[in-house]
């Protein structure tokens, strides 16, 4: 998804929207006679510190991060994914949810552009939510605002896409509403990527989640422990 020209005023005139494990390794010990070969690929799976996530792009994850959103992309070109919130525990990332999510009607990309219907592919801060409904309780800064209601001319399936969105930070100024038009590396870079209700479909480039998941995200996630999301297609999070 990627916001248009917003153009906000004391009396907010409007707002133009467009949509936009590694298994633990079980081989025979040091002693005699296992017949157990060790398998490489197994191996390495075990040793990465996040599941699916290969040495170079885990090596993008704040040190200071204890919150991790994983955004599994089922393929490149798919627009299904799934969601795992990762919390740390010493020097181990636990799962404490999984759910089934929708990313860009395209797939994914490491180069985002306005209008490319995928997602960016990378590591990004987690500063900002809001939404057209109250507060659900999130620990990050909450903006609420009739400002983030769907466009009427949107089919009645995506209405409510923006009651719940917590933003992702790219291209944005973190510390700022959702809708800040703001755009720091231009606007062909593209902006306004969040995760936001599903509507059961792909998106324009965000990753769409349950209400449940959402409100968990939001009750959850706290700027104390530095969220960050790490999202891509599964081929793309392993590259190192």
């Amino acid at each position: 998804m990627r916001i248009g020209v917003i153009r906000i005023s004391s009396a907010l005139l409007g707002l133009a929207l467009v949509a936009g494990c590694g298994a633990a390794d079980e081989g025979g010990g040091s002693g005699s006679g296992s017949g157990k070969k060790r398998d490489p690929k197994a191996a390495a799976a075990a040793a990465r510190p996040l599941p699916g996530v290969g040495k170079a792009m885990y090596g993008r994850v704040p040190k200071e991060s204890r919150q991790l959103v994983a955004v599994y992309g089922k393929g490149p070109d798919s627009a299904s994914s799934t969601v795992v919130l990762y919390e740390k525990q010493g020097s181990k990332w636990r799962a404490e949810h999984r759910w089934a999510a929708h990313n860009g009607k395209r797939g994914w990309t490491p180069d985002h552009r306005e209008g490319d219907k995928r997602s960016p592919v990378g590591v990004f801060t987690l500063s900002d939510a809001g939404g057209v409904l109250a507060d659900p309780g999130a620990k990050l800064p909450y903006s609420r605002s009739g400002a983030f209601t769907a466009p009427r001319y949107w089919p009645k399936t995506h209405w409510h896409d923006f009651d719940l969105v917590l933003a992702i930070d790219y291209n944005r100024v973190k510390g700022r509403s959702p809708i800040d038009p703001t755009r720091p590396q231009g606007q062909k870079k593209g902006g306004g990527i969040w995760f936001h209700l599903d509507h059961g479909s792909g998106t324009s480039g965000c990753v769409s989640l349950s209400k449940d998941a959402m409100t968990t995200l939001l009750r959850t996630l706290d700027p104390k422990q530095h969220p960050v999301a790490v999202m891509g297609d599964r081929a793309s999070l392993l590259e190192s």
